[in-house]
């Protein structure tokens, strides 16, 4: 059962955008995070639920899709996420977050895939923006916004041919995603 939600839970960038989220769908799924592994317990992330669709239209531009794919400036209107967390660091718990973002967004993602949502993080953001339309206190760092939605696009794992592990899109919209072979991460 992990291993088909492993394997459901792919980068989604296009999506149902009037199948809305919830806040509480949100909460539920931040449960998740909550309860997973934190370097030292320290647990200094926190999140900005963003679920009205003003507030969504106001963070989509701050945000930057897909680096690969160089003629494609991200979802049209339509396609854009129902929901954003805005996940940040509190640093008055601590500085350094070690790689709790990792492991929380993996758990909200597992959370959202299995309730049939998907979703995507993104790293690439226009952090001053994006805290300054939150009104965020300087206590708190931006860490990265994962963007949730009812997935509307295909994507789909491919053996990586040689070292390109570039993903790319087909003709008919298909994502496609180079994978590495499981002997090309064994080191014996």
């Amino acid at each position: 059962m992990l291993k088909e939600l492993i394997l459901k839970n792919r980068s989604f960038r296009r999506f149902k955008e009037g199948e809305r989220i919830s806040p509480e769908q949100l909460r539920n799924w931040i449960d998740l995070a909550r309860c997973s592994a934190s370097a030292r317990n320290a647990q200094s992330l926190k999140y900005v639920l963003v679920t009205e669709e003003a507030d969504c239209e106001k963070l989509f531009p701050l945000l930057a899709w897909a680096g690969y794919l160089k003629d494609w400036s991200g979802p049209a209107e339509g396609e854009r996420p129902a929901a954003y967390l805005i996940m940040l660091n509190d640093r008055e718990i601590s500085d350094n977050y070690f790689c709790d973002h990792g492991i929380a967004a993996q758990s909200l993602l597992l959370g959202a895939v299995e309730e049939g949502y998907g979703g995507c993080i993104i790293a690439a953001v226009n952090r001053k923006k994006l805290s300054t339309l939150f009104n965020l206190s300087d206590r708190y760092e931006v860490v990265q916004v994962l963007a949730f939605g009812k997935p509307d696009e295909e994507v789909v794992l491919e053996e990586m041919d040689g070292d390109d592990y570039k993903y790319w899109r087909d003709e008919q919209g298909v994502h496609h995603v180079p994978k590495r072979s499981l002997d090309d991460l064994i080191v014996s």
